[in-house]
């Protein structure tokens, strides 16, 4: 199809999808023997999350010929952060990057982008606003016709020693158990556990107080005196979002110095990390994780810059928070090393961490799980808890047991979220490699499956009967009198 500069409409750019697909000759005809456990057809996979990852990674196995099942617990169309609990403007990835394609060009959020408002448009974009990337998601979904099932929240995942993962799953209000062959967590930014604050939040009621993932409502902070706690880019997101709110006003508290001003890991983005990191040595995979977690992601500076137009927004640097507590007139006293601030409410912005107590639905197979501490011992000066603590995994993302044999079929449950990075690196959540990673993880599964099942293949292999040959091709020759042999 000519690159035109007119919009082309969303169901021109359908049909070239679906031509590009049939020249490929995808998706595959399915292959996977069925199984049967206590009479329940088991599913090939069932991926836990209908967010981007979990999405792409249901693609690419439906193009290699496997049955994916996604459960979310969402409103349909409301899966991920994007319409729901993000407050950036903007996405913070470039605009040109190919995210979920999986390689398709038609399924670009450019072709989608361009189909519809045309190039001109596109060359004046700057970054992809964040429910627009929502919307792009959706008809994801619906062009390619994925088996997503909302309102299903998974309330218990269970490995089991005859080779398959139950799960218990809340189906909008219904008890609902289904078994599967392998079960992926495509659980996002929180994977295994969720929002983390620091210990002054313990002692403070909940009213006073928000985590930047929570979904801020702009009554929240009408009229208030906010301290945003944090200087990444959902500390600028958050107090943009109070700000524009209507707060009184908005302090961002960072405990560094200074801002971070260089995005390092974006300087070490390359095909060749994405292929070459999960096969680094330990020492080299903890190196550049550790470095990247002291170096620090600057915010964006659209994001700082909506903050800093603000008279009444304060950038208080150098300003870890010692303590906070409800002073007598109603109000919150935060002290740092320098100042005592009087505040309203706080926010913060103080990002994720892995912690199973969050997850009671990953309670049967959670304590078995063999953790990077469990094998690594970091060298001196590169200590780090929030990376000890994310899990080990084997060669399909899946994870491991701490103590052999003590969590049969913990193997068939795979971390395709963000706490896979230290293994992997950024291919199980992030927009850069998402495709890449989906495509590794897919194929490992296939192969999987096809390995579990050679007897049966193999079976299959040899009872195929569809000839090439009728046997009316030719006629046997006839040796001349001179070739016999006398």
């Amino acid at each position: 199809m000519p690159h035109t500069t007119a919009p082309i409409g969303l169901p021109a750019l359908e049909a070239r999808l679906r031509e590009d697909l049939q020249w490929l000759d995808l998706p595959a005809q399915p292959w996977v023997k069925p199984r049967h456990q206590e009479g329940q057809l088991l599913l090939e996979v069932a991926v836990i999350g209908g967010g981007m990852a979990g999405l792409a990674l249901a693609t690419e196995l439906r193009h290699l010929g496997v049955k994916a099942v996604v459960f979310d617990q969402s409103e349909e169309g409301f899966e991920g952060p994007w319409a729901t609990t993000a407050r950036m403007q903007t996405l913070r990835s470039p605009k040109q990057l190919s995210g979920p394609a999986l390689g398709l060009p038609a399924l670009t959020f450019r072709a989608w982008f361009e189909a519809q408002f045309g190039l001109a448009a596109w060359e004046q974009l700057d970054k992809i606003p964040r429910l627009q990337w929502a919307e792009y998601l959706r008809w994801y979904r619906h062009v390619l016709r994925l088996d997503v099932r909302n309102r299903h929240r998974v309330t218990r995942v269970q490995p089991r020693a005859d080779g398959c993962v139950e799960l218990s799953i809340d189906a909008d209000g219904q008890a609902l158990n289904v078994s599967a062959r392998h079960v992926v967590l495509a659980t996002g930014r929180d994977g295994l556990g969720g929002p983390w604050v620091p210990e002054v939040a313990d002692a403070l009621p909940r009213e006073y107080w928000a985590h930047s993932a929570d979904g801020l409502q702009d009554h929240w902070f009408v009229g208030k005196r906010v301290a945003v706690i944090g200087g990444g880019a959902s500390a600028m997101d958050a107090a943009g979002t109070a700000l524009e709110a209507g707060a009184r006003s908005v302090d961002v508290l960072v405990r560094r110095k200074d801002l971070p001003r260089i995005n390092k890991g974006k300087g070490a983005g390359s095909p060749g990390m994405t292929h070459g990191y999960w096969r680094l040595p330990d020492d080299w995979k903890w190196s550049i994780r550790h470095y990247l977690n002291l170096q620090q992601v600057p915010p964006p500076q659209g994001s700082t810059l909506r903050v800093s137009r603000h008279a009444n927004a304060r950038f208080l640097l150098g300003s870890p928070v010692e303590s906070v507590a409800v002073h007598a007139d109603g109000s919150l006293l935060l002290q740092t090393p320098t100042a005592h601030l009087h505040y309203d409410f706080l926010v913060f912005a103080t990002g994720f961490r892995s912690n199973w107590a969050l997850r009671p639905e990953f309670s049967p197979f959670a304590p078995h799980i063999k953790l990077w501490s469990d094998r690594y011992s970091a060298p001196a000066g590169q200590e780090d808890n929030e990376l000890s603590q994310l899990p080990d995994l084997g060669p399909l993302f899946e994870f491991l047991e701490r103590v052999p044999g003590s969590c049969p079929g913990l193997d068939r449950v795979h971390c395709f979220s963000y706490p896979a990075a230290l293994t992997y690196g950024g291919v199980s959540g992030d927009i850069p490699a998402i495709s890449e990673g989906a495509k590794r993880m897919a194929q490992g599964l296939a192969g999987q499956l096809f390995n579990d099942d050679i007897e049966l293949h193999f079976e299959a292999m040899q009872a195929y009967a569809e000839p090439e040959l009728k046997g009316d091709e030719w006629q046997p020759g006839i040796l001349r009198a001179e070739e016999l042999r006398t």
